[in-house]
């Protein structure tokens, strides 16, 4: 190994001394001989550009590899070059000599050499053009050519140093350190062009793409074609139209197998007919229909009946024969005198056996079947008739359809017994409500009378006279008032019943003693606001609002300063008027008619307003002044409404027996539809504090509901009918006319046409 060494330090010795001498004869030169040097200077060129090729491979394979060739490859490679050295010495010495000889002659040479040079330097030149031609022409882009495995998972070589071989066959190795998330993060943050490198699992390398490639990628992407003057909505090229063209697309001559008969068909049409007549082929016979065909209806059905018909039935067959039929039956199957004559007696289809059966001595001495005939006659019906058709049955429990509902008990407290009747006014009980405290109840009737009674004693506490049946009262919610509204023909009063501490009879003559506001006269108002005197101020009757029409109803807002009024006529937009107490100031919030109002409700939180007209429920929106939402009810005539504490959820009684429950938030259409009530259903009512509401009818029932309403927007209302109270009297077809809960206690007030008010605990 030294010595091969010292060899090669010599020879590169050596070689690096035949270079200098080359480098000093070429100066010494004339200038005569620039062209020539200006080729050799374009041969070094390209020779410093494989060098430099080379030694880019070189550091190449190092990278991939991180292993140096073995010295005796580079040693043969220096000694060869010492050796050509030595030859081109040797022939630049006799190229001296003759120089020395003949200058003539050397001219010559110099000039044939600069010529033959001009013509290699041409030569070259175009070969290198063509080799550029034919790269930048080259299509092949879907092979590699620096790494040869072709089209194979590169998982292959996951577990060897290299990742294939290159076009010389050697190996290209992997890289000696693998990239870690530490490395590929400092390179994204250093390197500008992290975000267009690819990494090429075949070479396991990293490639920089181009402006072109990325211009390219991104056509892609957006569904472009890769190549950018390809036009895709060109004009399509009618090869054939319509018309009849004289000339034929193709005018090649029939073959002449079209017009000949084959002659190996022919052969084997002989042989066929040959095999036929030495009887080797037996021809298919021709059924003769002429007779009919007959089914044997009794035989035994083959399974590929049942193979090619899924829902196949087979036919009834005949119960085997017991020992009744025998000809010598034992003799506990004999009948006997009474079971013969209660066979006689039975009707055909009811018998047991539709024969007697009978001892014979002998099988000779049977007799003919006298209904054999008729059997055979009804088993054909019986096959005939029979449905040949496998119906599937939903086998269901039930009990499984039914939802399941929490038991009643789980859901207490609510109203179960009657505890008090009211008794006093002698006509329909239309209205009834109860003041915030739950400690007093009024109640109006057709007697003429508003009566305020104790709660809890059911003792009347005042009777007022009003002078005409009383539609509707309420009192007022706010706690610290005590008034009641009282709707009588045409006429709204306004009572202070003076039941409650003296700061609250204060607090509310304060509010009714108010002076009216003298707003811009607009004509003639509708509605005239007035005070009483005399014997209507001395039973506590303190205002009246006249209105134009009868009123229905009257409602108080939940803050008790606005109070509204219904008035249902068809030919009139007069129909629903807000009164507010402290102003003494009314309004008509709607210009047009748009339908017959039924009942009208304040929202308890937010500025809305409820309006129920026959087939639907409209909420108006009182700050925007305009509607928000229409209900549609799904019943005939809605009779009343109610709104949740919450404000989110509505009932609705119609007149057809239904009770509908709205979720606001789900739809504009009725989230359960109950339908216990057999007649019509008057009044509906929420609980202020409890999830209870309660429904009352014409067939003297008051149902009881559990309606729990959930935080959660995702989970329905949970709606339970608990409870159905009875106990009011059904007089001139009318039962239950009103209904109320107690503010504060699971308790529920009714008011029936019996002219009695009870309270359910």
């Amino acid at each position: 190994m030294e010595a091969s060494r010292r060899n090669v330090q010599s020879a590169g010795q050596r070689v690096g001394m035949k270079k200098t001498e080359k480098t000093d004869k070429k100066r010494s030169k004339p200038d005569e001989e620039e062209e020539e040097d200006q080729f050799f200077d374009l041969n070094n060129k390209a020779v410093e550009e494989d060098e430099d090729d080379k030694d880019l491979s070189d550091s190449e394979d190092s990278v991939y590899s991180g292993l140096e060739d073995s010295g005796s490859d580079s040693d043969d490679e220096i000694e060869e070059e010492a050796e050509e050295e030595e030859e081109e010495e040797a022939e630049e010495e006799e190229e001296e000599d003759g120089s020395n000889a003949d200058e003539d002659e050397e001219d010559q040479s110099e000039q044939s050499t600069v010529k033959k040079s001009k013509k290699k330097e041409g030569a070259v030149v175009e070969k290198e053009m063509k080799k550029d031609d034919e790269y930048d022409h080259d299509t092949s882009d879907e092979e590699d050519i620096r790494n040869t495995v072709g089209n194979i998972p590169m998982e292959w070589y996951k577990d060897f140093p290299h990742v294939g071989y290159d076009l010389d066959g050697k190996k290209i190795f992997k890289p000696i350190r693998n990239k870690d998330e530490l490395d590929d993060f400092l390179e994204k943050m250093e390197n500008p062009d992290y975000w267009k490198t690819v990494h090429d699992k075949k070479t396991a390398s990293d490639i920089v793409l181009s402006d072109e490639q990325i211009e390219l990628v991104k056509r892609l992407q957006r569904g472009q074609f890769g190549d950018v003057n390809f036009n895709e909505y060109e004009p399509t090229v009618e090869f054939f139209s319509k018309d009849v063209m004289i000339h034929p697309v193709t005018n090649r001559p029939a073959d002449k197998r079209s017009f000949i008969p084959s002659l190996i068909e022919k052969e084997k049409v002989s042989k066929l007919v040959h095999a036929i007549k030495m009887g080797w082929i037996k021809p298919r016979r021709v059924e003769d229909d002429s007779r009919g065909r007959f089914y044997d209806l009794w035989a035994s059905e083959s399974s590929s009946i049942l193979a090619k018909h899924k829902m196949h039935l087979p036919a009834p067959k005949i119960p085997l024969p017991g020992h009744e039929e025998s000809y010598n039956p034992p003799p506990e199957y004999m009948f006997t005198d009474e079971e013969r004559a209660l066979w006689e007696q039975q009707d055909p289809s009811d018998r047991r056996l539709p024969f007697v059966p009978r001892k014979y001595p002998g099988l000779r001495q049977v007799p003919a079947f006298s209904r054999f005939i008729h059997e055979r006659f009804e088993r054909c019906l019986d096959l005939y008739l029979c449905p040949r058709q496998r119906k599937m049955r939903v086998n269901v429990n039930p009990e499984d359809l039914i939802p399941k509902l929490p038991k009643p008990k789980d859901l207490q407290p609510f109203p179960t017994t009657q505890s008090l009747v009211y008794r006093g006014h002698s006509g329909l009980v239309r209205s009834i409500s109860v003041s915030p405290s739950g400690q007093w109840l009024v109640s109006g009737s057709d007697d003429g009378s508003v009566r305020l009674w104790e709660v809890c004693s059911s003792r009347c506490m005042k009777t007022v006279q009003v002078g005409g049946a009383v539609k509707s009262v309420a009192w007022n919610p706010n706690p610290s008032l005590c008034l009641v509204a009282v709707a009588v023909d045409s006429v709204v009063l306004i009572l202070s019943p003076a039941l409650a501490d003296k700061q609250v009879v204060s607090s509310s003559e304060r509010v009714l003693t108010a002076k009216e506001e003298e707003g811009p006269s607009e004509g003639s108002q509708p509605v005239v606001w007035s005070e009483t005197e005399g014997e209507e101020l001395n039973q506590g009757i303190r205002l009246k609002i006249q209105h134009p029409k009868p009123v229905h109803q009257v409602t108080w807002h939940s803050k008790g300063d606005y109070l509204a009024s219904v008035m249902p006529e068809h030919s009139s937009h007069l129909q629903v008027f807000i009164h507010q107490l402290s102003r003494r100031r009314s309004q008509n919030p709607f210009r047009r008619n748009k339908g017959l109002v039924q009942a009208v409700a304040f929202h308890p939180i937010r500025p809305y307003f409820f309006v129920a007209t026959q087939r639907s429920v409209r909420i108006y929106n009182l700050v925007k002044q305009e509607m928000t939402k229409k209900l549609q009810a799904n019943s005939k005539w809605i009779s009343s409404i109610a709104v949740h504490s919450g404000g989110d959820h509505v009932i609705c009684g119609s007149y057809d027996c239904k009770l509908s429950w709205f979720d606001l938030d789900l739809s504009t259409k009725p989230y359960k539809m109950l339908r216990h009530h057999k007649k019509a259903v008057r009044s509906v009512a929420y609980h202020r504090g409890y999830p209870l509401f309660a429904s009352a009818s014409d067939d003297g029932s008051v149902i009881v509901c559990h309606g729990t309403v959930y935080n959660d927007l995702l989970q329905n209302p949970l709606i339970v009918p608990v409870k159905v109270l009875r106990g009011h009297a059904i007089t001139h077809d009318l039962g239950v006319l009103d209904v109320t809960f107690h503010p504060t206690q699971p308790w529920v007030f009714s008011s029936g046409a019996d002219a009695t008010i009870r309270l359910f605990t």
